[in-house]
């Protein structure tokens, strides 16, 4: 600890985490590792078939192998902490690893709401223009979209998290909360936070409200094209296609948008937890379920890997 005139610095927090060690809140816990599992091994099955499967190697599916990384990265920044200091009873964080923390979680929140946004302009490319599909989407533009979404943000995580640190603390430790949520932390600030917690609000809005507005427009566009469309079995067949993903997006951003548009003085430890474990846990695990149970393509490259292996052979 440091001192700031007659104030002592804090250098931790404790973070008081989700459950108690109630019944009920071990049975939770241990719903929560299931459900860790599941995201992690959904995930990971996900960038597997797309990077073995020669029939996945289209942007569509090279997108979603990148949504699964960012899902599978997203749980485990949060989970195992969360895990460990379940188990241990305490849920003491360093100030730095606070600061890693908050980077690494705004980091990835930032790149899922870019790339969900490609995803749909993808769709839109694909059903709008079919012809001219593998021009707009080279090989380069889909890089130069993955990279840009990874910039956006890197740098929005950066300046939140740098920026959130710079305020001293010296009062409770006490983060009421299970990962170090900006909102909880700044709770804990000796110095008036209000208008950086305004700036951050006007920023989220703009980072949700940014990619938002692209996947609207895109599906928008997407529906008067397949309304055009004479055939029944084509409107069928892209409305399929994007079906899957507009099912990821209402649950993601649904979410975001509950806990980064509402106002400060609208919410409430309780609140913010619930919904922060629905996008942190719920959602990563729920994706590639999506994807894997309403695409052909997927289950096909399941089967045929599980053909391959000496438990399906025989």
């Amino acid at each position: 600890m440091a001192l700031m005139g007659n104030q002592t610095l804090i250098s931790h927090f404790i973070l008081l985490g989700l459950f108690t060690h109630s019944p009920l809140h071990l049975l939770l816990f241990s719903i929560i590792m299931v459900m860790f599992l599941v995201a992690l091994s959904g995930n990971g099955l996900m960038i597997l078939l797309i990077n073995i499967d020669s029939r996945l190697h289209i942007p569509m599916y090279f997108f979603l192998s990148w949504l699964s990384l960012m899902d599978l990265m997203l749980i485990s920044t949060i989970v195992p902490r969360m895990a460990i200091d379940f188990l241990l009873g305490h849920g003491s964080i360093s100030f730095t690893g606070c600061g890693f923390q908050i980077l690494f979680f705004l980091t990835l929140l930032g790149d899922e709401c870019f790339l969900l946004a490609f995803m749909a302009y993808d769709r839109y490319v694909a059903i709008s223009n079919p012809l001219r599909y593998s021009v707009v989407m080279s090989c380069r533009v889909c890089w130069l979209m993955v990279v840009g979404s990874w910039l956006f943000g890197l740098v929005d995580g950066l300046i939140q998290a740098i920026y959130t640190l710079s305020f001293p603390y010296c009062g409770s430790q006490e983060i009421d909360h299970f990962f170090c949520d900006i909102p909880a932390v700044l709770k804990l600030a000796c110095a008036d936070t209000s208008l950086y917690e305004t700036m951050i609000y006007v920023c989220c809005v703009l980072m949700l409200l940014l990619p938002f507005s692209v996947i609207s427009v895109s599906y928008l566009l997407i529906l008067v094209t397949v309304l055009h469309m004479r055939s029944a079995e084509g409107r069928k067949k892209a409305f399929s296609t994007c079906s899957s993903h507009m099912a990821v997006v209402s649950l993601f951003y649904g979410a975001a948008m509950i806990t980064y548009m509402r106002p400060q003085a609208y919410h409430s430890s309780k609140q913010d937890k619930v919904v922060s474990a629905f996008y942190t846990m719920i959602t990563p695990m729920l994706n590639p379920l999506i994807y894997s149970l309403r695409n052909k393509e997927v289950a096909g490259a399941l089967r045929k890997l599980l053909a391959r292996c000496p438990c399906g052979a025989g």
